[in-house]
């Protein structure tokens, strides 16, 4: 290639970034159920990177586990959307600064599906304990078109046969004609950077004893695919990826369980980012 047409590309990608950089949302904080802003934000937390951690806000479900404990609106916070945060996101944010060359923000990025354009400034969405959410019919439509427009979805802690069905449904609104499968090992998602076929349940911290939750024994790792065969929707059914990031500098948790919850993320940002 000439060098005027690798100067050409860094231009365009310069801009492309910017533009992002322009239209998305200001970073927002939120109280969570677990962590209510005692967590200082990083040195660095306004820095403009190439990827940040975009964590899905969503009304609960009616089998929402917090209910009764936090009846406010879900959209200021303190809800199920915010279980791990922001504890979670900000562990795993600083593992990927560690290891890959993407530039990460260091603090993580709420996002509606009911505010307007936003999600379509986040490449990568991630959600957790999507059993028990309650997404509308219109926040599935905008989600259908967030992904088929090139967009990645991490669906995460979720487990037993009643939150899979809830989610099962869920998706049917997403899409209705694209069934959910099995990833099988071959795929490239779990070779962009690490070689995952050596995988294993993930449990949260409060089911290390037992080593699973709701009956659910046996880990899946799911996905919807788009047309050319790009995972769209990754899903990690009976595990909890959030808590191996969350306390992955707990000497109490299992470092193995970190371990591979991190390179799985790791895998599923690289994927979503050049695929």
């Amino acid at each position: 290639m000439k060098w005027s047409g690798r100067l050409g590309r860094l231009v365009a990608a310069g801009v492309l970034a910017s533009s992002l950089f322009a239209f998305q949302k200001p970073f927002r904080e939120y109280g969570g159920v677990e962590y209510d802003h005692e967590i200082p934000l990083p040195p660095d937390w306004q820095e403009k990177t190439e990827w940040a951690f975009a964590r899905l806000m969503y009304p609960p479900g009616e089998n929402d586990g917090y209910r009764g404990r936090f009846d406010g609106d879900w959209r200021l916070g303190y809800s199920l959307w915010t279980q791990d945060y922001p504890r979670a996101d900000r562990h795993f944010s600083l593992a990927v600064r560690r290891l890959t060359r993407i530039h990460v923000r260091s603090v993580e990025q709420p996002v509606s599906l009911d505010d307007g354009d936003d999600v379509y400034n986040w490449p990568w969405l991630y959600a957790v304990q999507t059993g028990e959410w309650g997404i509308t019919r219109a926040q599935a439509a905008k989600l259908r078109d967030y992904l088929l427009r090139g967009g990645f979805f991490m669906a995460d802690d979720f487990h037993g046969e009643f939150e899979w069905s809830v989610f099962e449904a869920s998706m049917k609104m997403v899409f209705p004609d694209r069934p959910i499968v099995e990833i099988p090992d071959s795929d490239p998602i779990f070779h962009t950077v690490y070689d995952l076929t050596n995988r294993y349940q993930i449990p949260g911290r409060a089911h290390l004893r037992l080593g699973y939750k709701n009956g659910g024994r046996v880990p899946h790792w799911r996905a919807i695919y788009d047309d050319q065969h790009r995972v769209m929707v990754a899903i990690s059914y009976n595990s909890d990826i959030g808590d191996s990031w969350e306390w992955a500098d707990d000497p109490r948790y299992p470092e193995k369980f970190s371990a591979l919850g991190i390179r799985i993320g790791v895998n599923y940002i690289v994927y979503a980012m050049t695929h």
